[in-house]
């Protein structure tokens, strides 16, 4: 009973949020609108892996039409964010040990590119520092959610450095997707706080100008993510 309660609480709460997101719709909404607010709002952890969306809910908490807001379902299920279940309605996906894997791969792939790409120094690196420090003070806080969206955003920060609208929206999607994964573990500070002096080693070496380092700093860091990551997914979801 308790439980149920708390879920009703959290939705509420969810939705109450989701509200004040109308005014980013503007007087022009569209489906790729609608989808950008509730792609950021299930990055940011407000509908957790499992969350049913419900129709009636949502639309009237943004203020769209049921067709819109339709078409923006589908969008984030074609980004596996979201998945829709027979007679039962969508829903937040919950991901699996073979998706976090090739998560990373994508990772790998974007990140290492976006730094091995880098011309002659010295590297546009505001946005990286920004979140270095963003997550320096979020953990100084204990604030561990505000940890994970500032470990987030120094990956985001890597690969705009890549200079490319392609890549930084393809980075969104499959950072937002990883997100799905942070949310089902029980401590966000464990798997995000050893990795803080990390940024700020990789953030260091960039700004010193070597970027070879910067790559290999980045690779070795992404393989461990991945492999403590995938051990404590597949622990939990066997034990779930």
């Amino acid at each position: 009973m308790t439980n149920g309660a708390d879920r009703r609480i959290a939705e509420a709460s969810s939705l109450a949020e989701l509200a004040g997101d109308r005014a980013l719709l503007g007087r022009t909404s569209t489906a790729e609108r609608v989808a950008d607010v509730l792609r950021d709002r299930i990055a940011e952890g407000f509908f957790p892996p499992g969350t049913r969306l419900s129709e009636d809910s949502v639309k009237g908490a943004l203020g769209v039409s049921r067709n819109t807001l339709r078409e923006a379902f589908r969008l984030l299920t074609h980004e596996r964010l979201l998945v829709h279940k027979l007679n039962r309605g969508v829903f937040v996906r919950v991901v699996t040990v073979d998706d976090l894997n090739d998560i990373y791969r994508v990772r790998a792939l974007v990140e290492c590119g976006a730094v091995r790409g880098l011309g002659k120094p010295p590297y546009p690196l505001e946005a990286v520092e920004s979140a270095v420090l963003a997550g320096e003070c979020a953990a100084q806080a204990r604030a561990w959610q505000d940890l994970s969206t500032a470990n987030i955003r120094f990956h985001q920060g890597i690969v705009a450095l890549a200079g490319s609208p392609r890549a930084d929206e393809l980075m969104r999607g499959v950072l937002a997707e990883l997100r799905l994964v942070f949310h089902v573990m029980d401590d966000p500070r464990r798997f995000h706080a050893p990795y803080l002096v990390r940024n700020r080693h990789i953030l260091e070496v960039l700004q010193s100008g070597d970027a070879f380092e910067g790559e290999r700093l980045l690779a070795s860091y992404l393989e461990d993510s991945r492999l403590q990551l995938a051990d404590a997914y597949a622990q939990r979801v066997s034990e779930s």
